[in-house]
């Protein structure tokens, strides 16, 4: 079973509607994993804007929803192709490249293709999942990581996976350096729209670190 239809190829729709008898408190752990999935798999599409411009339900006396109302804030007065053209010069850039690598295997070990990425393709393999061919980017992408455990959750790759074996993906591939990813988008220095999409990758890692710390 591979990946599935990849986030930035699915409908807004698509990617945040509810699946199945899943509880409540973990469909809204999957619907943030499918917004920072959407978010960094490509440059943000109109439809994609219009889903950002209309989030809701998040209580705003916290920090996270705070993050998520001050994205949907922006949203409102972003056009889509100033959007896109921050994704293109935070991620790809003109010459030396973008300011931010969005790869487990570069934050990690300074390299792309490296260590990271093989331990990441034997768990897929291990799980069932096969890299999408429509996918050019290696599978260690922060937006990959993130749509595993997206599909984790909800089931995509038979039943919904226990805590504990969501705990072991995200501990293993995602944990060592993710939160430093999305500080680091936090503070780049071509981040407007993505500023707060940094603050709340920021801030849901911590989250999901603490939780799986009380797991037995």
């Amino acid at each position: 079973m591979n990946v599935g239809q990849p986030v930035e190829t699915q409908s807004p729709t698509d990617v945040f509607s509810k699946v199945g008898n899943i509880p409540d408190e973990e469909l809204q752990r999957a619907k943030i994993y499918a917004l920072l999935a959407r978010l960094m798999a490509s440059p943000i599409d109109e439809a994609t804007l219009g889903v950002i411009r209309d989030l809701g339900n998040y209580d705003k006396g916290t920090e996270i929803g705070g993050a998520i109302e001050s994205l949907r804030a922006l949203a409102v007065r972003t056009y889509q192709r100033s959007a896109e053209e921050e994704y293109t010069e935070l991620f790809y850039g003109v010459g030396a490249g973008g300011e931010l690598s969005p790869y487990a295997s570069f934050y990690l070990t300074g390299l792309v293709y490296s260590r990271p990425l093989a331990e990441l393709r034997r768990d897929m393999e291990r799980i069932g999942i096969e890299p999408n061919e429509g996918v050019k980017e290696p599978e260690d992408h922060i937006a990959s990581l993130l749509e595993i455990m997206h599909g984790l959750i909800l089931g995509r790759y038979g039943e919904p996976a226990t805590l504990a074996d969501q705990r072991a993906f995200f501990n293993n591939h995602i944990a060592p350096w993710a939160s430093k990813f999305f500080e680091d988008l936090e503070g780049a220095k071509g981040a407007v729209l993505y500023m707060p999409v940094g603050t709340i990758g920021r801030l849901f890692m911590s989250i999901e670190k603490e939780g799986f710390s009380m797991i037995a």
